[in-house]
Order: structure tokens, then sequence, then C-alpha cells
């Protein structure tokens, strides 16, 4: 029988197929760190500063701005860290941190689009209930739940990375703790919560993803039913940049979580 110690630090490998580019990448890593939260905090800055600004939709758009300030703060510094130089070892409890944090907050702002979805249907499909349906207590409930929801999402699939034994390898082929990466170094057989976890982390975006989709097909046939063509204009800008940044935060976790493992026999077939 072997000889199994208990992990109780893992070592970051870094970005894959990078190796000895670390001070070139430096730079632009930290360029575009303090870039997002300088970015971030004007956002913040500007709505708090303006009362025109105390709206629901600017509410939950200051929200989104916070929570963009932690999320790459999750694993960025690390990544820093050790990019100029310095060591690539994190604790068990900062790796598992690392998980928590990441999903919770990327949970939480997915919640929060879909919010922010409903926030556009309920302005643009029923102007008249607005002010009532998106009232201040409303939109204090609905940030509250975002989190609360999300913390569970984060809890549920933290709790089931990190009740498995890690007992051999220690070596993180990335850049921080994630799901994917983690199952790997367990030494238990991970097949049926690699597919409980493809189900939790795939099920919750695309609920979300729906749920805006049908938001939007609203907001869509009610714009399209505005005479003036500036007042189509004026509903449309409106919701694009909120469009542009659903895309741009689904479309990595559609590529990184969603995608099918590659099947044995074909893999196979490409290499004979």
């Amino acid at each position: 029988m072997r000889n199994l110690s208990v992990v109780t630090e893992f070592i970051l490998l870094g970005i894959p197929h990078t190796e000895g580019l670390e001070t070139m990448l430096l730079v632009p890593f930290l360029s575009f760190y303090i870039f997002t939260l300088m970015g971030n905090l004007l956002i913040l800055l500007a709505i708090v500063s303006s009362t025109q600004l105390h709206t629901p939709m600017y509410f939950f758009l200051c929200e989104l701005s916070i929570f963009d300030i932690f999320f790459p703060s999750v694993s960025s510094p690390k990544m820093l860290c050790y990019l100029s130089g310095n060591s690539r070892a994190i604790s068990y409890a900062g790796c598992a941190s690392q998980l928590f944090f990441y999903h919770f907050l990327g949970c939480t702002e997915c919640f929060l689009y879909t919010v922010m979805a409903y926030d556009r249907f309920v302005a643009i499909c029923h102007p008249l209930h607005y002010s009532v349906t998106m009232s201040p207590r409303a939109c204090v409930i609905l940030a509250m739940g975002t989190s609360f929801f999300g913390c569970i999402q984060a809890t549920f699939l933290t709790t089931l990375t990190f009740q498995l034994p890690y007992c051999g390898p220690n070596k993180v082929d990335y850049y921080f703790c994630d799901i994917p990466v983690m199952l790997k170094l367990a030494c238990a057989d991970t097949s049926a919560l690699e597919m409980v976890g493809f189900i939790s982390v795939g099920l919750m975006p695309l609920s979300c993803f729906l749920l805006i989709l049908t938001s939007y097909s609203r907001i869509v046939c009610s714009i399209l039913q505005i005479r003036s063509a500036k007042g189509q204009c004026r509903a449309f800008s409106t919701c694009s940049a909120h469009l542009a940044a659903i895309l741009r935060s689904f479309m990595p976790v559609v590529l990184i979580y969603c995608s099918p493992p590659p099947i044995p026999g074909l893999m196979q077939l490409f290499k004979s």
C-alpha cells in the first residue's frame, strides 16, 4: 500500500504554456488589473456623486462595479506575486478561499445581470409601473438576493470540491484554484462529482441566460412598437451596454465549464 500524505499546500503552475515568460507577462497583467480597479472606482464615484444617477439601473450598475473590483482580486494578486518571482505556493485554506470567492462573485454577477435585464424589461415594457415595481425596497431585496444565492451556489461547489481527499500531487496546472484543475488532483474517483459540478455550474448560468433572453425578447418587441425612430434608438442604447457585458461574462463560462470532456476513443483515433 502506498504511503500517501495529506496535501497542506498547492503549487500554482500559472497560465499553461507560458513557462519562462513571467517577466514579460507581469507588466500587461499588472496594467490590466490596475485599469480594471480604476475604471470601476470611477464608475462608483460618478454614480455616487451625481444625484441624477440615483436610479435602480445605476444602483445595480454600482453593485456590479463593486463585484468587478473584488472579482479580479481573487486571483490577480497571487498571480502577480509569482510572476514577479515570488513563491507559487498557496495554502490549502487559501486555495479553498480562492475557489469559494471566485464562484461566489461570479454567480452573484450572473444573478445580477438577470436582475438588470428584469429592470430594463419593467422600464421599457411597463413604464407606468416602474417606480412601484422597482422601488428602493425592492432593489435592496433583489441586490441582497443575488448575493445570498451566489453564496449558496459557491458554498455547494466549494464543499463538493474540497470534501475529496488530496493526498498525492499538489501542482495546480492553472493560475488559480478552480474546480476542473482541482478535481484532477484528488485521490478518489471524481466522475460522479464532475457530472454534478457540470450540471450545477452549467444549469445556473443557462437558467439566467434564458431569463435574460426572455426579458430582451419582450424588450425588442416593445421597442419595435415605438413609432419614433429617436425613441427606438434611445431605448436600444440603454440596453446595448448591458448586452455586451452579458456576452463578455457568459462566453467564458460556456467555454470553461460547459465544454464536454474529450472522448478517449476519439482522441486515440486522432493520435493514430
